[in-house]
C-alpha cells in the first residue's frame, strides 16, 4: 500500500462509476453501471484511512472485514481482496450491484463525516469480478463430513448464503427452487441492466463446486411438504422462499387486460427473457410507442419502469402517492431513470382503472394527495385533496407496491408459526421457528428487504442450523 498520511488520504476525491451513457441505455439492457478499472479501484482503495475501530464493519449485515478486503485492493492484490470478502460474503459480485452500501457499510463511514464516504459496494463489485474474469472463483476448505442433511426451501440470496455456510461446515445441503432457473428474486426480479444474469449463475457454480446439490421445479408444499423431508432423511430445513405474493392496489378495473403485478412483469421479462421477443417465446404486452404506468416508489418499481423504457414505451411514469422525498428506492436508481426519461408524477394516488368496451386499459384516474403527519413507517402520511381527481391516459399499469408470503407452506404445516401478515416467526437470535429442526430467513421473515439482510439471516440461520446438528450428533 502507498504510504499515505491520513490527511493525504482525505484530499482523494471519490472516484466515478464509468457508465453507460442514457441516451444509449434506456433502448438496451445491457448493465448501465460499467465498473471501476483497477487504477481507480486502487484510487479509491487509498482513500480508506484503516480506523483501528472500523465503524463501517458494523453496517455490514453480513460483517466483511472491509479495511481488510480494501487494504489489498489498494495493494493490488485483488484475488487476495476477493478472498477476504468471501470469507463473510459468498456473492459479492451480487452484492456489489444491488445492495444499499449508502444506507448501511457507507453511512457509517468515518471518512464519509467529512467527506463523500469510501465507495465500498463499487470496490466489493470490483474485486468479485475481477476474480471471476482471471481465475475462477477459488473453493474454499470444508471441513470433514458430519453425515447430516439439512434442506434448504428456496435459492435466493437467504437460501444460497445459508447453503454456502452449511456446505463449508461439513453438512450434506440440498436447494430446493420452486423454478426452473435458481437465483431467486436475483434472476426474477432484477433486471439484466442492473444485474446481469451471468454473474448470477456464476454464483450459483461456485456453490455447486462446493457439492450442494440444487432440484428446480420443487414447490415444497406441493411436491413435498417439510414434514415429508424429514421423512426423506433430513435432519433440518431452513425456510428462505421469500416474499413473493404480489400487493395490489385494490381498485376498480384492475382486473382490465393491461394491468400487471411488478413480479409477472418482471419475472417474464428476466426469468423468460420476454425482452427478447421472439427469439424467446415469452409474450409481454407491447409497450413500443405506449404510455406505461407504474405504481409504487421503492427499487421494484424502479426496475419496472426503466425496463418499459427499454421495451419502447412512449411515455413511461412513476406515480406516487408521496412526495420524492419519501420514495424508499435507492438515490442512484431514481437518478438513472430521470437520466433515461422517465417521467415522475408525485402526489398522486390512483383510485380507478378505466376501460374500452373490449376490456382493455385505457387510462387511469388519480387523485392528487398533501402530506399530512408521519405515520408507522415514519414518512408523512399521504392525505387526499377533495374533489383534486384527474385523468392520465395510459395503456398498461403495472402495480409496484410490495408483497406478501406465498400461502404454501402455511397451509400445508399447521404447526408452523406465522403472524397475522403471514411471515414465519422466529427467534431472532437463532431463525428457529416454533417447529422442532425448522429454520426460517430472509422476507418470508422480515416482509420484502434487501439482497444483504437476507444474505445475514442465511448465515445467522446456518450457524444454528450447524450447532443443532451438532447437538444430534451428542445425543
Amino acid at each position: 500500500m502507498e504510504k499515505l498520511s491520513n490527511k493525504e488520504r482525505m484530499k482523494i476525491k471519490r472516484q466515478t462509476m464509468p457508465e453507460q451513457d442514457s441516451t444509449k441505455r434506456r433502448n438496451n439492457f445491457l448493465e448501465v453501471n460499467l465498473g471501476f478499472t483497477e487504477e481507480l479501484a486502487r484510487m479509491e482503495a487509498l482513500r480508506c484511512i484503516q480506523c483501528p475501530k472500523p465503524t463501517c464493519v458494523e453496517g455490514c449485515p453480513v460483517n466483511v472485514k472491509i479495511k481488510d478486503f480494501i487494504a489489498l485492493v489498494a495493494e493490488g492484490d485483488y484475488l487476495g481482496a476477493a478472498a477476504k470478502i468471501k470469507e463473510d460474503n459468498m456473492l459479492p459480485a451480487v452484492c456489489g450491484r444491488v445492495c444499499p452500501q449508502e444506507e448501511q457499510c457507507e453511512v457509517k463511514c468515518v471518512v464519509g463525516k467529512k467527506n463523500d464516504a469510501v465507495a465500498i459496494g463499487r470496490l466489493e463489485r470490483f474485486v468479485a469480478d475481477y476474480e471471476r474474469q482471471h481465475s475462477g472463483a477459488k473453493i474454499p476448505e470444508i471441513k470433514k463430513k458430519t453425515g447430516k442433511k439439512v434442506a434448504i426451501i428456496g435459492s435466493g440470496p437467504a437460501g444460497l448464503s445459508c447453503a454456502g455456510d452449511l456446505i463449508q461446515m461439513g453438512h450434506e445441503v440440498t436447494v430446493f427452487e420452486a423454478l426452473h432457473e435458481l437465483g431467486g428474486v436475483l434472476i426474477y426480479g432484477i433486471p439484466e441492466f442492473r444485474l446481469p444474469k451471468e454473474i448470477v449463475k456464476a454464483e450459483v457454480e461456485s456453490l455447486k463446486k462446493l457439492g450442494v446439490d440444487f432440484q428446480t421445479n420443487a414447490v415444497i408444499g406441493f411436491t413435498d411438504t417439510i414434514d415429508e423431508l424429514f421423512q426423506n432423511g433430513y435432519d433440518a430445513v431452513f425456510i428462505a422462499v421469500g416474499a413473493g405474493l404480489p400487493h395490489f392496489l385494490k381498485i376498480p378495473g384492475e382486473n382490465l387486460n393491461g394491468v400487471y403485478s411488478a413480479n409477472e412483469f418482471l419475472t417474464r421479462v428476466n426469468l423468460m427473457k420476454a425482452y427478447k421477443f421472439p427469439e424467446f417465446d415469452t409474450p409481454v404486452f407491447h409497450c413500443k410507442d405506449k404510455n406505461v404506468a407504474v405504481f409504487g416508489g421503492g427499487n421494484t418499481a424502479m426496475d419496472a419502469v426503466r425496463t418499459s423504457k427499454r421495451l419502447g414505451a412512449k411515455n413511461a411514469y412513476i406515480i406516487y402517492r408521496r412526495s420524492d422525498v419519501e420514495m424508499p428506492a435507492r438515490k442512484e436508481e431514481i437518478h438513472h431513470a430521470q437520466e433515461e426519461g422517465i417521467e415522475f408524477i408525485f402526489l398522486s394516488n390512483p383510485v380507478e382503472f378505466i376501460g374500452d368496451k373490449n376490456g382493455w386499459l385505457k387510462g387511469v384516474k388519480v387523485q392528487k394527495m398533501e402530506l399530512g403527519e408521519p405515520d408507522a413507517s415514519g414518512r408523512r402520511r399521504p392525505v387526499p385533496i377533495e374533489g383534486s381527481e384527474y385523468i392520465i391516459d395510459i395503456d398498461m399499469a403495472v402495480i409496484a407496491i410490495g408483497n406478501g408470503s406465498n400461502p404454501i407452506i402455511q397451509k400445508t404445516t399447521p404447526d408452523l408459526q406465522f403472524n397475522k401478515w403471514g411471515n414465519i416467526v422466529v427467534d431472532e437470535a437463532t431463525m428457529k421457528t416454533s417447529k422442532q429442526g425448522v429454520f426460517a430467513g430472509g422476507d418470508i421473515v422480515t416482509g420484502g428487504a434487501t439482497v444483504i439482510l437476507a444474505m445475514g439471516a442465511g448465515r445467522k440461520a446456518a450457524a444454528a442450523i450447524s450447532e443443532y446438528l451438532n447437538g444430534i450428533n451428542k445425543k
